[in-house]
């Protein structure tokens, strides 16, 4: 692809990156196959190809975004099918991470959308404003049908129900049972922790039973994911040096094996932690950030190392498991959790149409809400058809909005390793 920006726009090093991304696209229109968006809108300007144009007119014009331009950034989920399909190898997930900072800061939005980017930025990655408001929308949801758009889309995911805020993850470590194997630092989430804080119990129970001992340091926190899909950069960064420097502390003091991350949204953010710093113009802090994004993993993979032992006589009924996107083709990782749970005999079978998003992606059911139902819909029609009794997924967010549209039960996929091998049965069998 031709590119035309400016000698002191390329003095940049994300214009001079996103001149390269852009130079590496032929337009061969694969993407548009696997595009989500597209195949619900049928518009070139809603598929990758088309938002390649729109950002690259964009960017090189120097000029305020777009309205138009940023209606169609804003409808892409970031799900990264596109980067998958992709034969030339886009790196489309820092091009559109580019574009919507470019957005952020040249884009004048309407009052009702920047105030709402801006508290979801706020509440989302702190866990006491997060619960706060979740038991504000909970007090609201039995008026929820004298409400439309975003803020009734607030309000359908509210839970009826907040579970109690767990003790374990105030805890600073968790001792291997036995001889300790390995010793791992536990990133326990922000949304999650306040949402499903089981999923990080089932963790650690899992782990330490395996003998590896759990690290929970008390600075850590949200990743920056979330700030950083809205195209606000600073807060994102923030976020995620704070969590470079925490885990950096426990990485030269002990030492770690790994990084254990069961929110697959964030495992592709913190994997990226190197490129985010990469020019930072700290190089020992760049180096730090780089370190840390070579411990990440994925519970997932992690699993996969470990001697699990199946200990528990259970019959949880045929598995439909369902990858998120970020752990697919954000983290590349397909096989890898279907395996672990075949192994310890769960009866797995896949959805069709695995590729394309449920239409959770982060803020995204609530930024786009009639997009992210159609999705929704569409995901949990090819659920049904595969016959399962239950769900197995990796992210919350998929959890969390597969659960919304049908009455089968969503788990995380390290429930049911959890309760393979000793653990009690995931709540939602119960």
């Amino acid at each position: 692809m031709k590119t035309e920006f400016s000698l002191l726009q390329l003095a940049d090093p994300k214009f001079a990156q996103s001149n390269d991304i852009l130079r590496a696209c032929v337009h061969c229109g694969f993407c548009t196959a696997t595009c989500p968006t597209y195949l619900e809108l049928g518009d070139e300007r809603d598929s990758p190809r088309g938002r390649i144009y729109l950002m690259q007119q964009m960017l090189e014009s120097g000029k305020p975004a777009p309205a138009s331009t940023v209606l169609h950034i804003d409808r892409c989920l970031s799900c990264l099918s596109c980067m998958t399909t992709c034969p030339s190898g886009v790196d489309y997930m820092h091009l559109v991470e580019h574009g919507r900072e470019y957005i952020e800061e040249t884009y004048d939005r309407p009052f009702l959308d920047r105030l709402l980017r801006t508290t979801l930025a706020v509440i989302l990655p702190r866990p006491g404003l997060f619960r706060l408001a979740l038991r504000g929308a909970m007090l609201a949801r039995p008026l929820r049908g004298l409400f439309r758009g975003r803020l009734r889309a607030m309000l359908d995911m509210a839970p009826v129900s907040l579970p109690p805020v767990s003790r374990l993850e105030k805890q600073p470590t968790h001792a291997a049972k036995g001889d300790r194997k390995k010793r791992v630092v536990l990133m326990t989430g922000c949304a999650q922790t306040v949402l499903a804080p089981e999923i990080n119990a089932a963790t650690i129970r899992l782990l330490t039973r395996h003998g590896v001992e759990v690290i929970i340091p008390p600075s850590a926190g949200c990743c920056g994911a979330l700030p950083l899909h809205m195209g606000k950069e600073t807060t994102a960064l923030d976020l995620a040096r704070n969590n470079i420097l925490a885990w950096s502390e426990e990485m030269a003091g002990e030492g770690l094996d790994a990084i254990i991350i069961n929110t697959s949204g964030c495992g592709t953010t913190v994997k990226d932690y190197g490129g985010l710093f990469a020019n930072c113009g700290d190089q020992a802090f760049a180096e730090k950030a780089a370190a840390v994004a070579a411990l990440a993993l994925d519970i997932s993979e992690f699993a996969g190392t470990l001697e699990l032992r199946k200990s528990a006589d259970i019959q949880p009924g045929k598995v439909a498991y369902h990858s998120a996107c970020s752990l697919q083709h954000g983290q590349q990782i397909k096989d890898e959790p279907k395996q672990v749970l075949k192994a310890m005999e769960f009866d797995v079978v896949d959805i069709p149409e695995p590729h394309i998003c449920c239409g959770s992606a982060g803020t995204y059911n609530l930024l786009q809400p009639e997009l992210a139902a159609k999705l929704k819909d569409r995901k949990t029609a090819n659920i049904a058809k595969t016959g399962a009794d239950l769900v197995a997924a990796g992210n919350i967010g998929c959890i969390a909005q597969i659960a919304s549209g049908m009455n089968l039960p969503v788990v995380h996929t390290v429930e049911l390793l959890d309760w393979a091998t000793g653990g009690p049965k995931p709540a939602a069998l119960g």
